[in-house]
Order: structure tokens, then sequence, then C-alpha cells
């Protein structure tokens, strides 16, 4: 029974390790500019990694001091936060496999569909009562001001990785042929009749492109690109602690069964 306690101990100070990847994970989605301004998608990972170390933390003190009925608890909450891991871990797959970005043809960065989401993505972002609040949000963030500290001439601009959020928010789409004054400045367009987001875009910096189908394309584009990097982090964690929590039943039902046939065997005794 010793020797199962003692796995069960070293077993929860792994899965205590494998929640700081989570936690990692939840911080930098909770940190990102687009996330900021969407709150329903910012701290549900950071909250379950939390989870996890706790309930981690409660196993392994029931573990290392003998409390059966605090590892049955570890073991029932553990199997509730890896089946949520599960659930968050193929449900952003599914909605963040259709890409609508795209290479712009002579420029370093890429442009954004809205069509080419996710309905479930473009549904809970991108309507109406959700986007007036996000606008606020980006207008007073610095995602696209600090585009005009970084880039300096039109060179410099056009070849550069911007991400998907910026390059539809921050600038008119490339179709509509406007030229380049600054990243957040620009005037005459050529072929304002392309796309009805040329008409959209002012210079207003209040306004810029932030009503455009391309912003919210953008906002959906860096959302599948973030979500895409974390899932790397939380499916490295939930492969972990799966295989800590398979051991760690194995470990409770032998002790489990060593316990019973201690008592046993004191009876017949």
């Amino acid at each position: 029974m010793g020797v199962s306690n003692n796995i069960t101990v070293v077993l929860n100070f792994i899965a205590l390790l494998a929640s700081i990847p989570i936690i990692g994970a939840g911080v930098w989605l909770a940190s990102k500019p687009d996330n900021e301004c969407i709150h329903n998608f910012r701290w549900h990972v950071l909250i379950l990694g939390l989870l996890v170390l706790l309930v981690s933390l409660a196993g392994f003190v029931g573990a290392y001091w003998n409390k059966q009925g605090l590892l049955a608890f570890y073991l029932c909450c553990m199997a509730i936060l890896i089946a949520l891991l599960l659930f968050i871990l193929l449900f952003s797959f599914i909605v963040t496999t259709p890409d609508g970005t795209y290479y712009v043809p002579g420029k370093g960065f890429k442009e954004s569909m809205l069509h080419g989401f996710s309905p479930w993505l473009r549904n809970h972002v991108t309507t109406s009562w959700s986007w007036n609040k996000i606008t606020t949000c980006l207008v007073h963030s610095n995602v696209c001001i600090k585009l005009t500290q970084d880039y300096i001439s039109a060179d410099q601009f056009f070849n550069s990785h911007i991400s998907p959020l910026q390059s539809g928010c921050c600038k008119p789409p490339s179709a509509c042929g406007y030229n380049y004054v600054n990243p957040i400045l620009w005037i005459n367009p050529v072929n304002p009749m392309v796309d009805p987001d040329c008409y959209l875009w002012t210079n207003d910096q209040n306004q810029l492109c932030y009503n455009c189908n391309a912003c919210k394309a953008g906002l959906l584009g860096n959302l599948r690109e973030e979500w895409r990097k974390a899932n790397i982090f939380l499916m490295v964690a939930v492969v972990v602690l799966i295989w800590v929590y398979l051991i760690a039943c194995s470990a409770f039902k032998n002790a489990q069964t060593e316990n019973l046939f201690r008592h046993y065997k004191g009876g017949w005794v």
C-alpha cells in the first residue's frame, strides 16, 4: 500500500507539472490583443489549468498522507477536467480548421475572407451586437498605432509579416489600390468598386477599417492562429494527464485491494 501511495505521489507531482503548460497557454491567449476584446474566449483555458493544478495538489496531499477519500475525490475531479480539456481540444480543432487567410501577391502579409472561416466563429464574434463592443476595444488598443512605430517606408511595410488582425483592420484591402502614406494613412483609391470595404475605409484613427468585413475576418484569422498554437501545448498536457490518470487509477485500486487484504488477514488472525 505504501508503494502504491508513493507512486501516486510521484504521478500527482507530474500532473502538477502538466498543469503549467495549460496555465501558460491560458495566460498567453488572454494577453493577446484580440482575446482582450473577446471576453467569451479569454479565461476558459486559464481557469481549467488552475483547476488541474488544485486537483493535482489535492491528489498529492491525499497520497502523501494516505487520505483515501481525498484520493477518490482527486480521481473523480481529474476525470471531469480531462474530459473538459478533450472537449475544448476537439471543439477548437473543428472550428479552427477552415482558414480564410490568403497571401497577397508581392506582399509579405496575408489578408482574410470572412466567409472562409467556420460559421460558428462568425456567428459568435462578428454579429453586430458583439462587433460594436469589439470595435470599441480595438480603437482603444495599440494594434494599429504600433504599425506606425515599427514600419517607416512602404517597402518595409509591404514586406512585413503583420498579423491578420492588423492586415484587416489597420489598412484598406490591397485590391482597392489605395496609395500608401504610412501604415494607417492611405489615399486615392484606384479600384473603389472592387470591394465594399473600399468605401468603408477612412483615415480617421477611430474608424480606419474597423467596420470592414476584412477586419472581422482578420480578427478570426488571429484567433485561429493563436488557438492552433495553444492546442499544441494543450495536447501534450492532456496526453500526460491521461497517462498519469490511468496509472493513478491502477495504483489507487491496488492500494484499496491491499488495504482490504490486510483487514481480511487481520480478521483471521
